[in-house]
């Protein structure tokens, strides 16, 4: 799939955002320490904003207060009238769009960093919204070379029917850095390490490409989703089966036909039925027990850049 391409102009406004889902503390560390003391995350010639996202999560430890921030970035609910009953991440998420958008708009910050812990095992991912963005798929080779022999694996979300409004999608190149496995409201100094290297390397591919830079023709691996699998559940909507023991923990590796996937408790293997393997991502992942998803499905594909600089500031 080859992405669009060619020159650009330098990028100038970045933020940093933690605690978009307030129990998920290696973003959230990070970011109050840098917003305490930024000299680690200033580049020259760009303004570095760290920003937490939803500050009464971050308060209470929990993913949310009433509705999860990462999903109500979208025209219905940014242009829902502020009423004493609008539910609290509704209300921020108006104010991060005054604060950083208009999303679409020429005034929007170029770039969101938003930091995210996942419970499964899926080491350092970048997570990218559009298979058209060639300034983020050379971002991504870039950071992908910079942290070898560390694996990052990238997982692309432009599928129509799956893509939701995230918190960073009001940025002109919104970069999702979910690292894992991490519980929820735990703090890991290597999973927070891996966290603050790809911030590291994003800000550094920013600086080169505004100081022009050219980065030459790259191609990208990346895991596109396809779909969503649900645990087997019950006519009361109880969950009836477990994450079979050979797929925990297996993130980015091959799910074969036939291969096991779910355990129920009374030892029987559900195999899954699919027609041909695909990878899963964000498996048993914790927060996604109450939005039906077992894991995610994907394919892997590869994405081609040409050689991109920045035009003259």
């Amino acid at each position: 799939m080859a992405a669009l391409l060619g020159a650009k102009t330098p990028l100038r406004r970045v933020a940093i955002f933690g605690g978009t889902h307030g129990n998920e503390l290696s973003g959230v560390l990070l970011v109050k320490h840098w917003q305490e003391d930024g000299a680690e995350v200033q580049r020259a010639g760009l303004h570095v904003k760290p920003f937490i996202a939803n500050p009464r999560a971050v308060y209470k430890g929990c993913r949310y207060i009433d509705c999860d921030l990462n999903r109500v970035f979208d025209p219905a609910h940014l242009g829902k009238e502020e009423t004493e009953d609008l539910p609290y991440e509704v209300s921020q998420a108006q104010e991060i769009h005054r604060l950083f958008g208009p999303k679409g708009s020429p005034d929007a910050y170029d770039v969101i960093l938003d930091l995210h812990n996942t419970t499964a095992n899926m080491g350092a991912a970048l997570i990218l919204e559009s298979s058209t963005n060639d300034l983020l798929i050379q971002m991504f080779h870039y950071i992908k070379s910079s942290l070898a022999p560390l694996p990052c694996f990238v997982y692309l979300i432009d599928h129509p029917s799956l893509k939701y409004a995230t918190t960073r999608s009001i940025a002109k190149h919104p970069v999702g850095i979910e690292v894992g496995p991490q519980p929820q409201g735990v703090l890991r100094a290597d999973i927070l390490d891996q966290m603050r290297r790809v911030v590291q390397h994003a800000l550094d591919f920013i600086q080169y490409f505004n100081e022009g830079r050219e980065f030459p023709a790259c191609s990208l691996e990346v895991y596109q989703v396809t779909g969503k699998v649900d645990y087997p559940r019950k006519e009361n909507g109880e969950i009836a089966a477990v994450i079979h023991p050979r797929l925990q923990d297996q993130d980015w590796k091959p799910l074969h036909p036939g291969d096991p996937m779910f355990l129920t408790l009374d030892g029987k293997t559900i195999p899954f039925s699919g027609e041909s393997p695909v990878y899963p991502v964000f498996v048993n992942e914790a927060a996604y027990y109450e939005k039906g998803e077992a894991f995610a499905k994907t394919l892997q594909v590869t994405l081609t850049a040409r050689s991109l600089n920045s035009s003259s500031p």
